[in-house]
C-alpha cells in the first residue's frame, strides 16, 4: 500500500482526504490511500514516519507549516524563500519540504485581479500568510500584514480604520477565523468601508462561504474562498511526491 496523508493539530475541517481518495478512484490507483494524522506536537512526526509503512508524502496544515522545518532533511528553493512548508516528500527516510500554497494562491488570485494591482491587506502572519506575501511581492502588489500582535504584523486590528480598508482594495484572510466549526466568526474589520471595488479572498474553504466573505458580498465585493487554492496546491503536491 502506497500511503499519503495530512498532518496538523485538528483536522475535522479538512477536505483533503476526500479529495485525494476521489482522485485515486478516478485514476485507478487502488493501492493508494490518504489518511489524516492529528499530531498534538510536531515532534511526533519522526515517529509517525517510522511507524507508517509505505508513507510517501504528507501535506502540512495549521499550525505546523513553519514548525516542521527543523525536522526536515531538506527544502526546495521556493520553500526556503517562503519560510513555510505544506508538502513533504519521503524517500528512504529523508524528508524534503516544498511550498505548494504559492502555486495554489497564485492560481486563485490572478483571475480575480486581471491587470489590476491594488494595495492589499493580509490578515494573519502564520505559515499560510507567508505564501500569500510571496505571491503579492512577486506581482508587485503593496500590502500590509495585520496581526493580533504588534510584534508580528504591520498593523493590529484595532488600527484598521475605515480609510485603510477603503484604500486597500484586496483583502486576504490567511487566518483560520471563520473555519468550521466556528463558522460565525469573522476578522474584526470595519466592513462598512468595503465596496464593489474590493476583492476579498478567504483561504478557508469549509464552510464554502465564511462570515468574512458573506459580509464582503453584502457590500458588493468580489469574493472567493480557498477551494480553488486547495485543489491547485494538492495537484502541485502530487507532482512533488511523484516526480
Amino acid at each position: 500500500m502506497i500511503r499519503y496523508g495530512l498532518i496538523g493539530k485538528s483536522l475535522a475541517h479538512s477536505f483533503s482526504q476526500r479529495w485525494f481518495t476521489e482522485k485515486f478512484a478516478r485514476e485507478g490507483l487502488a493501492h493508494h490511500r490518504y489518511d489524516l494524522f492529528e499530531l498534538s506536537s510536531i515532534e511526533e512526526l519522526p515517529v509517525l514516519v517510522r511507524d507508517t509503512p509505505g508513507l510517501r508524502g504528507l501535506n502540512v496544515t495549521i499550525p505546523y507549516k513553519q514548525a516542521v522545518i527543523p525536522l526536515l532533511h531538506g527544502l526546495d528553493p521556493l520553500a526556503a524563500a517562503v519560510g513555510a512548508v505544506n508538502a513533504i516528500r519521503i524517500e528512504d527516510g529523508r524528508l524534503v519540504g516544498r511550498n505548494t500554497d504559492v502555486a495554489g494562491f497564485r492560481s486563485t488570485l490572478l483571475p480575480l485581479l486581471g491587470e489590476r494591482r491594488p494595495r492589499a491587506l493580509v490578515l494573519g502572519t502564520g505559515g499560510a500568510s507567508r505564501a500569500v506575501a510571496y505571491v503579492l511581492k512577486e506581482l508587485g502588489i503593496r500590502f500590509r500584514a495585520v496581526s493580533r500582535s504588534a510584534q508580528r504584523g504591520d498593523l493590529t486590528y484595532d488600527l484598521l480604520e475605515p480609510i485603510v480598508v477603503d484604500v486597500c482594495k484586496l483583502i486576504i484572510n490567511a487566518t483560520p477565523v471563520g473555519m468550521y466549526p466556528a463558522t460565525e466568526e469573522r476578522p474584526e474589520l470595519p466592513y462598512a468601508a468595503i465596496g464593489p471595488d474590493h476583492v476579498l479572498i478567504d483561504l478557508v474553504y469549509n464552510p464554502p462561504e465564511t462570515a468574512f466573505l458573506r459580509a464582503g458580498r453584502a457590500r458588493g465585493a468580489v469574493t472567493a474562498n480557498g477551494q480553488a487554492m486547495l485543489e491547485a496546491q494538492a495537484e502541485e503536491a502530487w507532482r512533488f511526491w511523484n516526480p
